[in-house]
């Protein structure tokens, strides 16, 4: 009689435990259809211009036919949602309700123009009124919130200060965003463009440079100098293997045990060449 009770509190046992699963498996799938359906849904702001309307970006390409065919590859051009709420997505998002341009043949320009640099602040810190001028920034900035955080960091590409845009190192209207198209070696070249004095070639290469640019450096802003990821050492640390020996620090078997209490390795006197040398296999100058 009492094994017959234990093995029927033991198939109770097992029966609440495949039921407790099967509850958990069907708020797992639940949740994933939940969020599935929340990822895919689609809400944009956009603004509004007193007797302008929104026409759709198909007009534009009466004008504007080389721009409107290019933007079909461009990267943006798959946030344009599906169905009939499509049309306020495309062109105008940027550039705004555009009727009174296409009806105007173009005199009237659309509502927003674009500028470089943080909107104008008065003695008191206040931003000024601007009109309809719209800061390319301030529009990129309305998707890539975490960017406009980094141009807000001590070391940045000078964006904020209007010597630099978004659009001249990212293609908005063709293509990968960025210039040059999607290849590692195109990638770097919207940073070789400015900085030349980096670009080569070099007797004796930088291996990391193959990497690319970003494999030490942070595009939009960072905390430490010349945008680096990492402010000492330990970026050169991250490709080139230490070891500790007998009290020693050793780095492709030399003792760095003193020469890393100098400085960087960039900056204590050994390997200033960072990006190649034509001179030396360790990067000196």
């Amino acid at each position: 009689m009492i094994k017959l009770t234990i093995r029927r509190i033991g198939i109770l046992f097992v029966g609440w435990r495949r039921g407790l699963g099967l509850l958990a498996f069907g708020a797992a799938f639940s949740l994933a259809l939940i969020s599935c359906r929340t990822v895919n849904r689609s809400v944009v702001m956009l603004p509004t211009v007193p007797g302008a309307n929104y026409i759709g970006s198909k007009e534009c390409e009466q004008c504007h036919e080389e721009i409107y065919r290019g933007f079909a590859t461009a990267d943006h051009a798959r946030l344009i949602a599906e169905g009939p709420n499509a049309r306020n997505a495309g062109c105008e998002s940027c550039h705004g309700p555009a009727s009174l341009h296409a009806e105007s043949g173009g005199e009237v320009k659309p509502p927003y123009s674009f500028a470089s640099g943080r909107p104008p602040t008065t003695s008191y810190g206040a931003r000024e009124a601007v009109g309809h001028t719209r800061e390319t920034e301030t529009l990129c900035f309305q998707c890539h919130t975490d960017v406009r955080g980094k141009f807000n960091l001590p070391s940045h590409h000078p964006v904020p200060e209007g010597r630099l845009t978004c659009t001249d190192c990212h293609s908005p209207h063709k293509d990968s965003v960025y210039r040059g198209g999607t290849a590692l070696l195109s990638e770097n070249e919207s940073c070789l463009r400015c900085h030349s004095a980096q670009r080569g070639p070099y007797v004796f290469e930088h291996e990391a440079s193959r990497e690319g640019c970003t494999i030490c450096h942070t595009a939009h802003g960072s905390v430490n100098a010349k945008l680096l990821t990492v402010r000492d050492a330990n970026l050169c640390v991250k490709c080139h293997f230490q070891q500790v020996s007998g009290g020693r620090l050793l780095f492709g078997g030399s003792d760095h045990t003193l020469r890393v209490q100098q400085g960087t390795c960039w900056t204590a006197g050994c390997h200033e060449a960072v990006h190649g040398s034509r001179v030396s296999p360790s990067l000196r100058f």
